[in-house]
């Protein structure tokens, strides 16, 4: 796949990302691994033209994932790779673990995902069991690979559903605790001003999606735990 082409699928995927994230949805909207399949197979058709390395990182989830186009660049000198797929839920990213990390055999997963579970009507208790699924989804044909969950980020636009993000955020946090192979990336409370609500200036006008003084911010939390995981 020629460099103009990768770019020409990424510009794509993150309209298709921003669409699904913003449209408006129903009582509660269940989840459909079908609508990624063309995002899933650029991400194959990606790794069969450049393979990337066994027993790297791979970060996955959704559009947060999806659109920090930076990834290589925020984390120089670790073997990472972005398969994130734009809007989904836990169990459509669940749904694509054999194609999308189990080849690969990595040595860290971090997954960041749930917020669109939420604002398409799951409790907590069904992100928190649907994380579970994806643990053992990735667990199962690979035991040893090290799984960390950046926390579901407050958002301006989503701020009505905070107490279920951070019902979901408990107790997931509390299962975390306990699995030696699990990690828990807090993000929530450093994305919060002194008033208690998100931070303005690190969001796009969306108010949904982060610009790159929060990715920056991502930056800072999310490196001490993959070097962690160098030693």
């Amino acid at each position: 796949m020629t460099r103009m082409r990768r770019s020409l699928v990424t510009q794509i995927a993150l309209l298709v990302s921003v669409l699904f994230a913003l449209a408006p949805l129903s009582a509660q909207d269940a989840p459909d691994p079908s609508k990624w399949e063309a995002e899933v197979r650029a991400f194959e058709a990606a790794d069969m033209s450049e393979p990337p390395v066994r027993g790297g990182i791979i970060f996955t989830g959704s559009s947060s994932i999806r659109m920090w186009t930076t990834l290589k660049e925020d984390f120089p000198g670790l073997p990472v790779m972005n398969r994130g797929i734009g809007g989904s839920m836990l169990p459509e990213v669940t749904a694509f673990v054999d194609r999308l990390i189990t080849p690969h055999q990595p040595m860290l997963v971090v997954i960041y995902c749930g917020g669109n579970d939420i604002n398409a009507g799951r409790s907590a208790d069904q992100v928190f069991r649907d994380f579970k699924a994806f643990v053992k989804a990735v667990h199962t044909p690979l035991p040893t690979t090290r799984i960390a969950y950046i926390s579901i980020a407050p958002n301006p636009a989503r701020w009505a559903q905070v107490e279920t993000v951070k019902a979901a955020n408990s107790a997931i946090r509390q299962y975390i605790r306990t699995d030696s192979t699990l990690d828990f990336i807090d993000v929530f409370p450093e994305m919060l001003g002194p008033d208690g609500q998100p931070k303005p200036d690190i969001f796009l006008d969306d108010r949904l999606h982060m610009n790159r003084k929060g990715y920056e911010l991502w930056t800072t939390i999310v490196r001490p735990h993959l070097r962690l995981y160098r030693e």
